[in-house]
């Protein structure tokens, strides 16, 4: 691995970009609300700047990461007893491994968001909390409302409570990355949002309706679930659902009562 005195060169084809900013840093850790009795996951540690935050609060961190190099190095740069480095990559680690209520804290790179979103949400063992640094795009569009939804902020929002902290230039990277990022906080909802949904059952419904979103759920569902029009449009009729709206613009609570009305057709 090239080195520049210390320090790894970042590489490009794994999304990497240091960050060492204490502020920043620190709020990651103060929004994931860490205690002293907490298991945090902490994905992507790169040279360890929030691992050294991390392993001073929490009981045990366990540190995933995909580069073989930084992962070897790892325990050298945060020297503790309470770290353990597992060199992985994060969507195929064993998240029931994990004990109950653990934590996320990670400064991602920016194209596994989506896919680690759906795999933590997907786990049988959810973490009670993921705290991740991303692009703020996308940040934005995860908690988003009814008018600029996605499938991304349907999914995030099904299984979590979504808000924002702080933004975090992109000249506070090495190398500085071309947009800004923004903290991304999930907190596993206590209860589930829809008791009576089978949640692959919902999100292929969901898929369907996203899968033309340009388009008018008359024509994106009828396509995507392989209805006729005027099959769908007694579909959304039950649901009280206008088919003249496109899928950005529905309420969670509009594609469970759409759901329900697949179910009970």
């Amino acid at each position: 691995m090239a080195r520049v005195g210390d320090a790894p060169i970042p590489k490009k084809s794994l999304g990497q970009h240091w960050l060492t900013d204490f502020t920043s840093l620190q709020a990651m850790v103060d929004s994931a609300r860490v205690q002293p009795a907490d298991t945090v996951l902490e994905i992507g540690p790169g040279l360890g700047t929030l691992t050294e935050l991390l392993v001073h609060v929490a009981d045990k961190v366990i540190a995933v990461e995909f580069d073989a190099q930084l992962a070897q190095e790892l325990p050298a740069r945060v020297p503790t007893d309470n770290l353990s480095v597992v060199q992985s990559d994060i969507l195929s680690f064993d998240f029931t491994a994990l004990p109950p209520n653990y934590k996320v804290v990670a400064n991602i790179p920016y194209y596994l968001t989506s896919n680690l979103i759906r795999t933590i949400s997907e786990t049988p063992n959810q973490p009670a909390m993921a705290v991740l640094l991303i692009q703020k795009e996308v940040a934005e569009r995860v908690v988003a409302r009814p008018g600029a939804m996605s499938l991304l902020s349907v999914t995030a929002q099904f299984y979590w409570q979504t808000s924002l902290g702080i933004k975090v230039p992109a000249a506070l990277f090495t190398p500085p990355p071309k947009v800004d990022s923004q903290i991304l906080i999930l907190e596993r909802r206590p209860t589930a949002l829809f008791p009576d949904v089978d949640a692959k059952s919902f999100f292929r419904l969901v898929k369907a309706g996203f899968s033309q979103r340009r388009k008018t759920l008359l024509n994106s569902l009828s396509g995507g679930l392989h209805l006729t029009k005027p099959e769908t449009q007694v579909l959304l009729a039950t649901a009280k659902i206008d088919p003249r709206l496109r899928p950005q613009n529905l309420s969670l609570e509009e594609w469970h009562a759409i759901y329900t009305a697949t179910v009970k057709n």
